[in-house]
């Protein structure tokens, strides 16, 4: 009697189906459904071939702006608190005051902040605003009153006056002075060393004279044709580039390994992000419960899309390689019908011993209070 009570009740709670099945499903059967509150909430989305083709024919390559292609680095322009060296050929004491067996740097001179520089002979000179050519002739015409054809030479010891900063995931931010030699944005990044780990190469931010420009470098030195390593930095620039630990994608459910990937470039598809956790539970998960759910977290402005993938086609391989994730997307793959029913009566089980057990315990009173 007692093991027909059990019986009876693991059959009536199965027969409810597994809605009472424990762990996480996903429901899809009121999606679209008129009049379903997740209809104006949801859109259901079967990721097939021809979606894969109305993606690609949507996309829309990234490319460098046109504004920061049109700047063209021009001759360095000397400024306050530049250091200067200035050499008068056959003229020692004018090269080197300090006397040669100084560093080359105490014999430096500084450009003033009023922008001048002193000079002997010649005194003060205004040397801000102009380039190392004008700055040297000026020179030599004038000592050219107290010396015979003066052979000058002027270079710049200490770049100051004109700088870039640099900042987010890289290795070394800061300044970056601007020189002689022009600096691209490739060529900055490359020395101060960009953090791959986390770096969001795909939002790079140049502020330019009160404007922002995003430049995806993951898109730009992949795309063909790029001119990204022709847009150079300029005084004042701020180049930033971001960490991506606010850029994710969430695998869940019958995978080997749920977790969180950081979304680190442009270009990550369906397969890879399945790939890099193990791959699907091939024991619990229901091949046709692959879904991709985007939007989540604009459900107030707009309705999010569940993406559906039926693992189990043939050509499904080819497709995951082919559908491109976005960060904050949510992958999802739900059991299988078999592990909802385990899970259902592994639940259910202890459940009926405690059922029996107390029938049992009933029983032994009945007969006790008859004897």
């Amino acid at each position: 009697m007692i093991r027909s009570l059990s019986l009876a009740v693991l059959a009536g709670l199965a027969l409810q189906g597994c809605m009472f099945s424990p762990g996480q499903y996903l429901d899809t059967s009121e999606i679209g459904t008129e009049g379903s509150p997740e209809s104006s909430r949801v859109e259901l989305i079967p990721i097939t071939p021809k979606l894969i083709a109305q993606n690609a024919a949507t996309y829309v390559s990234s490319s460098v702006p046109a504004e920061l292609l049109a700047f063209k680095p021009q001759a360095y322009r000397i400024g306050a608190n530049d250091v200067l060296y200035i050499t008068v050929w056959d003229h020692p004491e004018l090269t080197a005051p300090s006397g040669p067996q100084q560093q080359i740097d105490a014999n430096g001179r500084l450009v003033r902040p009023d922008g001048t520089i002193f000079y002997p002979y010649i005194g003060n000179i205004d040397a801000a605003g102009k380039s190392i050519e004008e700055l040297r002739s000026i020179i030599a015409q004038r000592l050219a009153q107290f010396i015979d054809s003066p052979q000058v030479d002027l270079s710049v010891l200490r770049f100051a006056s004109q700088k870039a900063i640099l900042s987010g995931a890289v290795v070394k931010a800061g300044p970056m002075p601007i020189t002689t030699t022009a600096v691209s944005i490739v060529e900055a990044l490359g020395a101060a060393e960009v953090d791959p780990l986390h770096a969001d190469l795909s939002g790079l931010t140049l502020t330019r004279d009160g404007h922002e420009f995003v430049l995806n470098m993951d898109a730009l030195n992949t795309a063909k044709g790029s001119q990204l390593h022709n847009v150079y930095l300029k005084d004042g620039d701020q180049l930033y580039l971001p960490y991506n630990d606010r850029k994710k994608i969430y695998v869940m459910g019958e995978v080997l390994v749920p977790q969180a990937i950081t979304f680190k470039t442009r270009n990550m598809n369906l397969a890879d992000v399945v790939g890099s956790v193990g791959g699907l539970n091939q024991t619990t998960a229901n091949g046709n419960a692959l879904y991709v759910i985007r939007g989540a977290d604009n459900l107030e402005t707009e309705p999010a899309k569940v993406f559906q993938l039926d693992a189990q086609s043939p050509i499904a391989l080819a497709i995951a390689t082919q559908f491109q994730l976005k960060p904050q997307d949510i992958v999802y793959v739900g059991p299988a019908q078999v592990t909802r029913w385990n899970r259902l009566i592994s639940q259910l089980v202890p459940s009926a011993a405690v059922v029996g057990a107390s029938a049992a315990a009933t029983n032994n009173l009945s007969e006790a209070s008859t004897r």
